[in-house]
């Protein structure tokens, strides 16, 4: 396969070193130019699916496959049918010695055990978002890919596309000056939440382990209100609307700004439960100065409030038509609205002519890529190290998931990010979570 970097290796990894907590990991082994990296896919239904055929598209060879429910797995199953399958992703990593590296593409409440159980035997690996369903969990993950020099990637796709590659080099060059606010809103939940109680029992699908799908979460009753796809909604297996997107759409302001840990946290929100999320909350962090940039106040808005999108007010929209998600920087010289499909965003506020010299004249210092597939094999080969590795990913995810602590307590948390120490007690029993037996990191 023949591989192509947009920059020399040089480049490349001169311009990784200037981005928040990046650097290179050497790979344990050297390949050959021809070699194929041997990847398992665990959890290859649903977004698996997808993230299995992007490592095998740039030339992994797909050796195992891991999922619990049979039916939704057997896309992938036939496109692969050489890969052994497994049930349990536990014994095919016991079993299958020859794996390189694997995909994490299961629900939020798994991506942690797994991921580990690869980590502890030295696999790379590449797991979806949110990178897991607590903040002590990430922290452990940030700290085992180090230890161990794995070549990891948390599947925010949008990190390696040009839009926010390069929203993050224009925002670093003053487009719209020193950012003092960034908005970010999203259409989710596009599935129930605010359920007060557990859902009654109903048959378990024929092809589906519901004991391994439950994995590390605690034991209850089949309800297809639960999986396969509406689990999102639920904190024993997922992390609400915030978890699902803000690992997408928060990541242009916390990349671009330099902001890792807040210094507090506060929700409003309708609906929350101790099962389920809530059906809307507006969530404000406040984030400290960093070296001569000013403090930041982020705010991150989802759901339908009073029957409305809940959205940034007009004072905030400054024009745009703000719908289905985005984010929006406020600047002392003026507003960008950014879109991660998009490289036509608009700014408000500054004249169009600064706006264009800035934009002609900020050169490319991030280094661009084909996609985060691209990037992940390419790292294990050798290759740089893919920018949305667990140094980044990791410290992001903690700050995503700290929202979370304040829609379920209710109450404004003051944040030691490095200790992982929140200011209300309360909040301590999501920090971590516990695991039923069998299950653990």
């Amino acid at each position: 396969m023949k591989k192509t970097y947009h920059y020399s290796r040089r480049h490349f990894l001169g311009a990784a070193a200037s981005t928040a907590f990046a650097f290179q990991f050497v790979p344990a082994r050297v390949w050959g130019a021809n070699e194929r990296v041997n990847v398992a896919g665990i959890g290859a239904g649903g977004k698996g699916a997808s993230d299995i055929a992007g490592a095998a598209k740039h030339g992994a060879n797909i050796v195992a496959l891991a999922d619990v429910d049979k039916n939704r797995a057997s896309g992938t199953f036939k496109k692969f049918p050489k890969a052994k399958r497994y049930s349990d992703f536990r014994v095919m990593l016991e079993k299958q010695k020859d794996i390189d590296a694997v995909t994490v593409s299961t629900p939020d409440h798994v991506h942690a055990v797994a991921a580990m159980a690869a980590m502890h035997l030295g696999k790379h690996v590449y797991c979806q978002k949110p990178l897991t369903h607590s903040i002590h969990e990430a922290r452990v993950l940030t700290e085992a890919a180090a230890e161990k020099k794995l070549i990891t990637q948390m599947g925010n796709q949008a990190h390696a596309g040009e839009p926010i590659r390069r929203a993050v080099e224009l925002v670093r060059a003053g487009l719209i000056g020193k950012v003092t606010e960034a908005h970010v809103w999203t259409n989710r939940p596009i599935w129930p939440q605010g359920k007060a109680a557990a859902l009654p029992k109903q048959a378990i699908p024929p092809g589906m382990d519901w004991d391994l799908w439950l994995g590390p979460a605690p034991k209850r009753d089949y309800n297809a209100d639960y999986a396969p796809f509406k689990w999102r909604g639920w904190w024993d297996f997922g992390t609400g609307a915030l978890g699902d997107m803000a690992c997408h759409i928060m990541d242009m302001a916390y990349w671009s700004l330099d902001l890792k840990y807040p210094d507090s946290v506060e929700a409003e929100q309708g609906g929350n439960t101790e099962q389920s999320g809530p059906n809307w909350s507006t969530i404000t962090y406040q984030f400290p100065a960093r070296g001569d940039n000013p403090p930041v106040k982020l705010m991150w808005y989802d759901g339908r409030k009073d029957g409305q999108a809940n959205l940034p007010d007009d004072k905030i929209a400054d024009g745009v038509n703000l719908k289905g998600y985005g984010s929006m920087l406020v600047g002392e010289k003026g507003n960008l609205y950014f879109n991660r499909g998009r490289t036509n965003w608009v700014v408000t506020g500054r004249d169009k002519d600064e706006v264009a010299q800035i934009q002609k004249e900020t050169p490319l210092t991030v280094p661009r890529t084909e996609d985060e597939d691209f990037e992940w094999i390419e790292g294990i080969k050798g290759g740089p190290t893919p920018l949305s590795h667990f140094a980044h990913s990791g410290p992001f995810t903690e700050t995503v998931l700290l929202g979370n602590l304040a829609v379920r307590t209710g109450k404004k948390i003051d944040w030691d990010g490095l200790a992982m120490k929140p200011s209300v007690a309360e909040a301590e029993q999501y920090v971590r979570r516990d695991y039923r037996k069998g299950w653990s990191l």
